[in-house]
């Protein structure tokens, strides 16, 4: 029996064009889902191959859509052929492991795959850390505003308390301890 197993990165993305092909190769049930292939935990992932018994075959449009890393990689066709069941990629046929040049081929490419997701990382890396030197901020939105943070300043000074301001501003004590501290240290690093 052949199975299928189809997986897009986000939300956004749409795993239908993998299951039609998928189906149209044989696969008599698809396994689909919509998490990053660098997650160990993909729950589709894990009932496809737990679904594979002797002689059965798991197969994928690219192998890309089964790992990121040549280590995760060996380790799902290891888990696979364990099972007594093949690997097969519609699109890498030499990638077949019911073929003796499989093995070799699978651990150049998924050495590739792996160097491609290097770069990957390299050049976002890279990317924020030129916004990042632009003055873009990452992360969530700041709770209070820059005027708020003042009003708060002020109102510390008078002597309330963490709970009254933060009462006052419609949030927690913390949140407002946190905005006058992190204000405090921006200016001890522009004095």
């Amino acid at each position: 029996m052949k199975y299928g197993y189809a997986r897009v990165s986000t939300s956004e993305q749409d795993h239908a064009g993998q299951v039609d092909a998928l189906k149209a190769a044989g696969a008599v049930k698809v396994f689909s889902e919509k998490i990053s292939g660098v997650r160990a935990d993909r729950p589709q992932l894990a009932r496809a191959i737990a679904a594979l018994d002797h002689g059965d075959v798991l197969a994928v449009t690219r192998i890309d859509r089964l790992a990121r890393s040549s280590r995760d990689l060996l380790n799902i066709v290891h888990e696979i052929e364990a099972r007594g069941a093949t690997f097969e990629s519609i699109s890498e046929p030499w990638a077949n492991t019911n073929t003796p040049t499989a093995a070799a081929m699978l651990t150049m490419l998924s050495a590739f795959a792996q160097l491609d997701r290097a770069f990957i990382l390299s050049r976002t890396k890279e990317g924020r850390e030129r916004a990042k030197a632009q003055g873009r901020r990452f992360g969530p939105k700041p709770k209070l505003s820059q005027e708020q943070i003042a009003h708060a300043r002020d109102l510390q000074g008078e002597g309330r308390g963490m709970r009254e301001i933060g009462t006052l501003l419609g949030c927690h004590a913390s949140t407002v301890s946190r905005a006058l501290q992190a204000q405090k240290q921006e200016q001890g690093e522009t004095a």
